[in-house]
């Protein structure tokens, strides 16, 4: 048998955070249709159960849109299995809304769930205050079945010594938003598949779902991550030290984008880093409107550090001289006096701050 895992899908999430309000709205469309394409990689892939590991929605209020998406994909999918257990984010509005549970529906609470499929059994429990201190012990799995095990919530959270030697073979967990796996013990593993599609920077890389491909006479199974995001993100970091105008940091960042080759439909947010002279020039408003049409979105943030040979201003009878030899005498952090220094010299030069 073959299942999908995935989790944190954060359907009708607003994706407001960064994006424009057109770019937001159309964000929003387009990880309601990569869960589509979802369904549609599963029909053709024969796959014969998908299983949703918590926050298949952002809120409680389910826009019709996305509610009628999630239901016709389940109604009109009989030849698969849905195991959907909910997440930090979910609640009961989806159920609320459907006059009968499809019969392809499985659904999971707060006490140990199990649905069995031949020799391939699906285990799951929706953590809570009242359960997370027993739920380990009440765990009960058949060591002669393939055993996969359904929850939503960090490791930590999740006690992974304690599920230790209890027959599971498959933990499919969500709430984290990489896909990451390790090992339980010596039968089983963890999975974290990640998200469909990533919304911030904070969630960066390649995001997608979790094929895995159970052999039900031998109780063995391989999986493998399908990346499947329509959009990626990415933060690069660029070195510009040396750079001296926002011509240098330009051409830096060009040839850091080359070793690369980024899909234009990418959010990136470029990130300067390194060492430069007090008196350079680097423009990041400009840099951003310069690569604005490389990318779907992309920003350009300075985070260089100032190089400051003290011995200069030692006798420099200058204003800057002054102003410089005063911020290093403060008793400011090294980072804050940088940050002072920068935004001084661009005041003295007549710059917008």
């Amino acid at each position: 048998m073959r299942f999908i895992h995935c989790a944190d899908l954060h359907l009708d999430s607003k994706m407001t955070s960064n994006l424009s309000r057109e770019q937001a709205k159309e964000r929003k469309m387009e990880i309601l249709r990569t869960y589509s394409r979802m369904i549609d990689y599963a029909k053709e892939n024969k796959i014969d159960g998908i299983i949703i590991a918590g926050d298949l929605f952002d809120t409680r209020n389910i826009s019709a849109t996305a509610r009628n998406m999630v239901k016709d994909s389940i109604m009109s999918n009989p030849q698969i299995e849905f195991y959907y257990l909910k997440g930090n984010h979910d609640s009961d509005n989806f159920f609320s809304k459907l006059d009968d549970i499809p019969e392809n529906l499985h659904l999971f609470n707060e006490e140990w769930k199990t649905y069995d499929c031949g020799s391939i059994s699906l285990s799951g429990i929706e953590i809570d205050s009242t359960n997370e201190s027993t739920l380990y012990n009440s765990l009960v799995l058949d060591n002669d079945k393939y055993n996969i095990v359904i929850m939503h919530g960090q490791i930590g959270q999740i006690n992974l010594n304690a599920m230790k030697n209890k027959g599971i073979d498959y933990l499919a967990l969500g709430h984290v938003h990489e896909y990451q796996n390790g090992p339980i013990d010596n039968r089983g593993i963890y999975c974290y598949s990640g998200c469909l599609e990533g919304r911030g920077f904070d969630e960066c890389g390649a995001k997608g779902f979790v094929v895995l491909d159970i052999d039900e006479q031998k109780l063995t199974a391989g999986f493998s991550f399908i990346p499947f995001a329509y959009r990626n993100l990415y933060t690069i970091y660029v070195d510009v030290t040396g750079a001296m105008t926002t011509q240098d940091a330009a051409a830096k960042i060009e040839d850091e984008l080359a070793k690369n080759p980024y899909s234009s439909r990418s959010l990136v947010k470029i990130v300067l880093v390194g060492e430069v002279d007090v008196d350079c020039e680097i423009n990041t408003d400009f840099l951003t409107d310069m690569f604005e049409e490389y990318f779907y979105y992309e920003k350009v943030y300075d985070e260089t550090k100032l190089l400051i040979n003290y011995s200069d201003y030692e006798k420099d009878v200058s204003l800057k001289g002054e102003f410089i030899r005063m911020v290093l005498q403060s008793d400011m952090s090294e980072e804050k006096k940088s940050e002072v220094i920068r935004c001084g010299i661009m005041a003295l030069s007549g710059e917008e701050i």
